[in-house]
């Protein structure tokens, strides 16, 4: 790593500014003392939270790992630049003020002053510059978003420049604290990003300091006293659980053992939940995160490689069925690969293919694959990500409706990690049942299943069906660095459009992002982060 990319002192702001190329019109954001989307009533403090978050994470923070458990954790300790509203207009944290040049190749932060790492010592963009470096070199997705940048410069103690070597539109919008958290330079540098110690023991800037985590119990968080944001948090403490246990995850929200859940709660008892007058069951979407579920084909295999078979598995299929039946309605139908959670991106006007088993048996006649003496055309497996739940679930009902049309379908079942060894190193499988997110931008979260060059066996999330259409990648590489918003819009729909046709995943439904909560919690969610971000404003009605 270069003295430039480690933060020897640059020019100045000004100097900044007029060798950048036409520089755009600043997004000054006024030096806000705490950035807040809460209402005016003064927020009472103290008191305890409990939220069960169900999985036990491998980590507390992201600056390595991407596993979706730690999502409700890493932020409350180590934060991020910027936070999001609702319509993910970016708003101050770490970073007060930001520009971004006309040609999108520089960016420029100006950092909040008089913060303090959890360990006392000073944070300054020394820390900054080392974290962003730090992500594109070892964080999952990083190695991707952060690509394009080639330099992160130190202007002074409290200014970034970070240079790009082509366009990144969906930079802006990278720099939540879940995704992109900033760590202490002083704690992480010369140490194995990935195996240091603080990954599990957390030293950051927000308003939750880690005291311990129990393995297989919970991990533990306690108010800041030096934070920032100060008064915020309202807080005392929060503590992280892992209840697994489907009927334990009930019983724990339903007593107040946990005041939020998350995770693992059987869709057959939201209805009861909605019922108690002490709750408040939500299924607001998580757009900076939404998730999708869907069947993805294995192209290498020689009955699905034909476009027909896939074509007459789709009509095979009853997506409005699972909704209602598997989701029991907590789900949307989905006929593309963008999450309608993912407004912005979204395209309605896709082609749909509706249930139709006689059309199904005609397509697979024409693909010259007849039913045999036994009714069977042919054979395939099929693997849920999840061995219960809705897609194992899913997974049940697509194996019974494919046997109606004659392909003979065998449910195998198994843990996660021998889920994602089978489909993304080993590559035995035909039919995956799984679940993705869309994330932020589809350059970052939807490029990666579909894009040809991210066929990368051993390398769990990428493009498992090994599908390749040279038109597709070129209106995805071009969208990833288009910069004015109506053309990269435009090009996205036009990808959306291609991947139905082909066809290498069958979309089918968006789930809904089920919190339950106790009715005391205020400012639970704020912006698009959903309970991912800082959680510095969240206060319990009625506490002294």
């Amino acid at each position: 790593m270069t003295s430039r990319q480690t933060g020897t002192l640059k020019p100045t702001r000004r100097a900044f500014l007029l060798s950048s190329v036409a520089l755009a019109t600043a997004i000054a954001v006024p030096l806000l003392p705490v950035p807040s989307f809460a209402a005016a009533e003064e927020p009472a403090r103290g008191g305890s939270v409990s939220i069960n978050i169900g999985t036990e994470p491998p980590v507390l923070v992201l600056i390595a790992h991407s596993a979706g458990a730690a999502y409700y954790i890493s932020g409350k300790a180590t934060e991020s630049l910027l936070t999001y509203d609702k319509e993910f207009n970016p708003q101050p944290l770490l970073a007060t003020e930001w520009t971004v040049s006309e040609d999108g190749l520089r960016y420029w932060f100006k950092l909040r002053q008089g913060v303090r790492w959890h360990d006392g010592k000073d944070f300054t963009a020394e820390d900054v510059a080392f974290s962003i470096l730090a992500l594109k070199e070892n964080h999952p997705r990083g190695r991707a978003t952060f690509a394009h940048v080639k330099e992160a410069n130190v202007l002074n103690s409290h200014e970034v420049e970070l240079v790009l070597a082509k366009p990144a539109p969906y930079l802006l919008t990278a720099f939540a604290s879940f995704e992109a958290p900033i760590v202490p330079k002083h704690l992480y540098e010369g140490t194995q990003i990935a195996e240091n110690p603080h990954n599990v023991a957390p030293i950051g800037t927000g308003p939750y300091k880690f005291v311990e985590w129990v393995r297989g119990s919970h991990a533990l968080f306690v108010r800041n006293e030096d934070y920032w944001g100060s008064p915020k948090p309202y807080l005392d403490q929060i503590i992280f659980r892992f209840i697994v246990d489907p009927a334990a995850a009930v019983a724990a929200i339903e007593t107040g053992e946990v005041q939020v859940s998350t995770a693992n709660l059987p869709l057959t008892d939201i209805d009861r939940l909605k019922a108690n007058p002490n709750l408040v069951v939500d299924t607001d979407p998580a757009p900076y995160s939404p998730s999708i579920a869907r069947a993805e084909f294995n192209l290498e295999n020689k009955y699905l490689a034909d476009i027909k078979v896939r074509h007459a598995i789709a009509h095979a299929i009853d997506k409005d069925f699972i909704v209602n039946t598997v989701y029991l309605g907590y789900a949307t139908r989905l006929d593309g690969p963008v999450s309608p959670d993912l407004a912005k991106f979204y395209s309605p006007d896709l082609p749909k293919y509706e249930f139709d088993p006689a059309k199904s048996e005609k397509l697979l006649d024409e693909a010259g694959y007849s039913r045999g003496a036994d009714g069977v055309r042919f054979k395939l497996f099929i693997d849920p990500t999840q061995p219960s739940g809705p897609p194992k679930q899913t997974a049940e009902y697509i194996a019974q409706a494919l046997a109606k049309v004659g392909i003979k379908v065998e449910l195998r079942t198994q843990d996660f990690a021998t889920f994602v060894k089978r489909v993304f190193t080993d590559r035995d499988f035909d039919i995956a049942i799984e679940g993705m997110s869309n994330l932020y931008d589809p350059t970052v979260g939807v490029q990666r299943l579909y894009w040809s060059k991210n066929f990368k066996p051993g390398v769990p999330f990428t493009n498992g069906s090994k599908y390749s259409n040279p038109e597709v990648d070129r209106l995805l590489e071009t969208a990833a660095v288009e910069i004015d918003p109506k053309k990269r819009l435009e090009l996205f729909n036009e990808f959306q459009k291609l991947v139905v046709e082909d066809l290498p995943t069958l979309d089918i439904v968006t789930p809904a992002v089920i919190t339950v909560y106790d009715k005391r919690l205020k400012n639970l969610k704020l912006g698009v982060e959903h309970l991912w971000g800082n959680g510095a404003d969240i206060y319990l009605d009625g506490q002294s």
